[in-house]
């Protein structure tokens, strides 16, 4: 996804329209979140709070703050001229953040509600920060699923075009002499299977944590995990397994008529959300800063975050490898 394609480039106007309005929603709202995390910090500073959770508090601004300006990335004619790398990279990160999250949090939202009679509603009725967090995550991971997939089309159309089976006849350069049947076609990368297996591996323990599972589990914490916790490893387990079928889908190019951009978009989301969650859960595990608290063993903990960035990595390449441009695409944006 390095270079744009001038076939089959340009998208309707509605198409625009809702990019550019998904766009803004999604940093009008991680606004009210980055507000919320100031004023936290702001309290902090003034009431002498740790140390730990300044800094930690100070982490989520920075991410915020890149939240909103990718927003109006995706909206504004300027985010079209950004670098591709960095954009591809920050997109990649914070789709991985809130899109896997979306239908966790309606669930749980659901599940409390039908949980609780009108009493018990009102007792626990969060306050005003937490409900401007939420409309942040919920806001931001909206306008990713909406205005990002419509940006990258945009962009970098050769990704997005096209059947599956097509991945096979396209080469990044002209054969300068004859060559064998299959030497020109687009081959994966040879991590791209163990990354595969990798994602699959962990899919597999997610959904047997998420199902009440305990092997790997201090039975000191084992109960950390209640039925919150056990629908995030279901989510995480779940957007593994879809990783997992993506990447085999375009390195098997199989089924050939499937159109390309499903198995492009899933393996963007899921290998984000394997790298992204990993990368913050990983230091949390090690330095377990006031307040977090972990249900698996420190080796257990350690072992499965760094599996997780090492397989969205090798993920992601391996998808950049395959839908990069082709000979008969022309580079136009």
């Amino acid at each position: 996804m390095t270079r744009g394609s001038a076939s089959g480039s340009a998208i309707g106007a509605r198409w625009v329209a809702v990019r550019k309005t998904a766009g803004y929603g999604a940093a009008l709202t991680m606004s009210f979140y980055l507000v919320v995390k100031l004023i936290w910090i702001a309290a902090l500073l003034r009431g002498g709070g740790q140390a730990g959770m300044v800094v930690l508090n100070a982490v989520t601004v920075g991410m915020s703050a890149t939240g909103v300006t990718l927003g109006l990335a995706l909206a504004r004619p300027w985010g079209r001229r950004l670098p591709a790398p960095p954009v591809i990279l920050i997109a990649w990160v914070a789709a991985g953040f809130l899109v896997p999250m979306l239908p966790y949090m309606l669930i749980g939202a659901g599940m409390q509600t039908a949980g609780a009679g009108a009493e018990e509603a009102s007792a626990a009725a969060p306050d005003w920060d937490m409900i401007l967090i939420t409309v942040g995550f919920i806001g931001m991971g909206v306008g990713l699923a909406v205005a990002l997939p419509i940006y990258m089309r945009e962009r970098w159309p050769h990704a997005f075009l096209g059947r599956v089976g097509d991945v096979l006849s396209r080469s990044q350069d002209a054969p300068r002499s004859p060559v064998r049947t299959g030497e020109s076609r687009r081959r994966p990368p040879r991590f791209a299977a163990p990354a595969t297996a990798a994602a699959v591996v962990l899919g597999l323990l997610w959904l047997y944590w998420a199902a009440g599972g305990t092997l790997g589990l201090d039975p000191a914490h084992r109960d950390h995990w209640d039925l919150n916790g056990r629908l995030l490893n279901a989510s995480a387990g779940i957007w593994a397994l879809i990783s997992a079928w993506s990447l085999r889908t375009l390195t098997r190019h199989r089924p050939a008529r499937l159109p390309l951009w499903l198995p492009t978009t899933l393996a963007f989301a899921g290998s984000g959300s394997l790298f992204a969650w990993s990368c913050w859960k990983l230091p949390m595990a090690i330095l377990r800063p006031t307040g977090y608290a972990m249900a698996e063993y420190l080796p257990v903990a350690v072992l499965q975050h760094l599996t997780g960035i090492a397989t969205g990595a090798a993920a992601l390449a391996t998808v950049l490898r395959l839908t990069r441009p082709g000979k008969g695409d022309v580079a136009g944006m």
